[in-house]
């Protein structure tokens, strides 16, 4: 195996050089190519600084994760930090590229940091359920200051290098050659009080105000709800300010083996692996090559259909939209460029950018103008025969090299592809709403869906910055059929005497941003109602004859004011309590915990099934799906990882307490101590 570190000499200045593709991560060989490369630095007489810099596109941009289960390997990363803090000779980190979690940690134990203007630094550790565990929390806080420490270590996200000088965590940002740079940087720091981060003193913000630490709690406590790392951090970086700095370490270790021996970080660090995982394809040919998608066909114009318009012309790739009147079209095309004009006014995209992106789109009334797309997307009404009629339309004009989609939500892909001349070119891209801002994206693979054609939708997905998970045909695919279990037992329970409410207030307890009937609400009740007032058979149907449509009529399961948060209404649980009575099945008062088990248990259970069928690849992909397409909290992993936590068995039992039904695939799993998850 090749050395991933070398080093050059360049007269009095060594460069320490990571070569560790693919983005330099400090891994054991590049740890201990580290520690020889400052041993030979201080051995050297005729050496008065050190550079250390990576090759590649990234300066380290974090630690090794693979390693995380696995033995320890001598040095570890604290005490590589530490010996570059002790150099007795100034150390300079030179970054480009990302330098994040451990990395980040490496530059701060240098002496001195520079960067080119497009780098980026952060401690994203508390993205898989951890802190900084190479005294990231004491080096940072010491150098920056705590207030300016806390959103870099409680909520990771990464800060330019523009931001990075201003804070003071780099020292310089660089315009030309950064190796250059660094070795005249360098030269110019001989002879020199050496800084050393641990020692110096900025953090005492959080001693004179110590308020600092609740405020920033309270501006980010939606965002940190739930999650156990961002507290650990906030408690770490208050620790260096309160403490001497090794026992300030002592402090961040005790707390970062917590969160690495609880269920939070495991969940984290299994759904990070789970959505690399889902990109890949069973059974693709190695040499599957994905097909050229140079413009896009959009079909309807509506919100779906300008969702999904607004991920491609993003993306710089032209869209034709179409629709069936000038009025539908105008309207559709002036809410993308109101979305577009919102963005710019939050300061996300400049103006030149809608322009630009507005210029990509192309709307039209015929279909004969999609002739020329190399991939049609049909986003009309959810209907059988409405989508199949879009389809034969588009087989007739559309080159016959192109790929076909349906954003269908639930019908059978096979059976819309059996319309066409070409059912190997068709498959599902099943986009959520809002299509222009929810990641997930649901693959649906027909039986006859090319090998290339399915490549050619995940590379495409990628490119849109979406997360894309293979499903097989079902109705509902993945997540839209494990969610009509969840609403099954929602609709049950408040037919046992559960209150709507308190069933909303369980699931959100648990972590979702919202319940099953908050979602009903938002989604709008009259969704697939069939639209006829005097036929009142369901509570559904009793709430949209009286008008109770959800948020978009101000009243739904919950009554609205001027703002979003509802409260529940007497009227909705009148109408609840009449239908209740009429099916005989009388009320009684129903815990927490039957609520959660009865609307999660069958939701695992249908996940198994779904497993069992082969409509998903593997156990983690519904995870992605569950995570990004229905805010499953993603500290429990999602259903699948969250079910193992749980324990195969006890799921099992409370299926069969709660008299519901029980996968042979699942219960198979249970018998034998097994895990859905790896």
């Amino acid at each position: 195996m090749t050395d991933p570190i070398r080093t050059e000499r360049h007269d009095d200045v060594l460069v320490i050089i990571s070569d560790n593709p693919p983005v330099n991560a400090l891994g054991a060989a590049v740890r201990q190519g580290l520690e020889r490369g400052i041993k030979e630095a201080e051995a050297n007489s005729g050496i008065k600084a050190v550079v250390i810099r990576c090759d590649g596109r990234t300066f380290f941009a974090g630690a090794d994760i693979t390693e995380f289960t696995k033995p320890p390997v001598q040095p570890m990363l604290p005490e590589v930090c530490d010996l570059i803090e002790a150099c007795s000779k100034p150390v300079i980190a030179a970054i480009h590229g990302t330098a994040l979690g451990g990395g980040c940690e490496v530059a701060l134990a240098c002496h001195y940091r520079i960067a080119v203007p497009s780098a980026k630094l952060g401690l994203p550790e508390v993205k898989l359920g951890l802190i900084p565990g190479a005294a990231g929390t004491q080096r940072l806080p010491r150098l920056v200051g705590a207030e300016a420490a806390l959103p870099l270590v409680a909520s990771g996200d990464p800060i330019s290098a523009k931001r990075a000088k201003v804070i003071g965590l780099l020292d310089a940002v660089v315009e030309g050659d950064l190796v250059e740079e660094a070795i005249r940087f360098a030269r110019g720091r001989i002879g020199k009080p050496i800084p050393r981060t641990s020692e110096l003193a900025n953090n005492r913000d959080g001693i004179t105000n110590p308020a600092i630490f609740d405020d920033f709690r309270q501006a980010n406590a939606r965002k940190l709800r739930g999650f156990e790392a961002p507290n650990a951090a906030i408690e770490a970086v208050k620790a260096a300010g309160e403490l001497p700095y090794a026992q300030g370490v002592q402090r961040e270790r005790e707390l970062f083996m917590q969160l690495m021996m609880g269920t939070q970080s495991a969940a984290m660090r299994h759904y990070f692996f789970a959505e690399r995982a889902a990109n890949k394809i069973d059974n693709l040919p190695a040499d599957t090559q994905p097909l050229p998608i140079r413009k896009v066909g959009i079909v309807g114009a509506g919100t779906m259909g300008g969702g999904i318009s607004m991920n491609f012309l993003s993306a710089g790739i032209p869209v034709t939209v179409l629709e069936m009147e000038d009025s539908a079209l105008e309207r559709g095309t002036g809410i993308i460029r109101k979305n577009y004009e919102s963005t710019a006014k939050k300061g996300r995209i400049t103006a030149e950018q809608v322009e630009q992106a507005m210029s990509l789109l192309t709307p039209t009334l015929e279909y004969i103008d999609l002739a020329d797309c190399d991939l049609v997307i049909e986003a009309v009404y959810e209907n059988m025969g409405v989508k199949q009629d879009v389809f034969r339309e588009l087989d007739k004009v559309v080159k016959d090299d192109a790929i076909l989609a349906s954003n269908t939500s639930y019908l059978d892909i096979n059976e819309i592809a059996a319309v066409t001349s070409r059912p190997e070119q068709v498959l599902g891209l099943h986009f959520f709403s809002p299509a222009n801002v929810m990641r997930l994206l649901e693959v649906v693979r027909g039986d006859r869906t090319r090998p290339d054609v399915l490549a050619t939708a995940m590379a495409l997905a990628k490119k849109i910055g979406k997360v894309a998970v293979v499903s097989g045909v079902c109705h509902g695919f993945i997540g839209n059929r494990m969610l009509a279990k969840r609403q099954e037992q929602a609709n049950a329970l408040i037919m046992e005497g559960a209150k709507y409410w308190e069933i909303d207030e369980v699931m959100v307890e648990f972590g979702f941003p919202m319940g099953p009937f908050q979602m009903a609400d938002l989604a709008g009740i009259d969704i697939g109602w069939h639209r006829d007032p005097a036929r009142v058979e369901t509570v559904r149907d009793a709430l949209c004859a009286a008008g109770r449509l959800g948020q978009k009529a101000g009243k739904g399961f919950y009554d609205y004011g001027d703002g979003r948060q509802g409260t529940p209404s007497e009227e909705v649980q009148e109408i609840i309590t009449r239908f209740s009575a009429q099916s005989g099945k009388g009320s009684r008062d129903i815990a927490a915990e039957e609520i959660r088990e009865r609307l999660l248990y069958p939701m695992v259970n249908e996940g198994a099934l779904i497993l069992d069928e082969g409509i998903a690849q593997r156990a983690s992909d519904i995870d992605v799906v569950w995570i990004n397409g229905y805010g499953w909290p993603l500290y429990t992993g999602g259903p699948m990882f969250w079910a193992d936590t749980v324990g195969l068995a006890k799921v099992v039992e409370g299926l069969e307490q709660h008299g519901l039904p029980v996968s042979g695939y699942l219960r198979q799993k249970a018998e034998a101590g097994e895990r859905l998850t790896r």
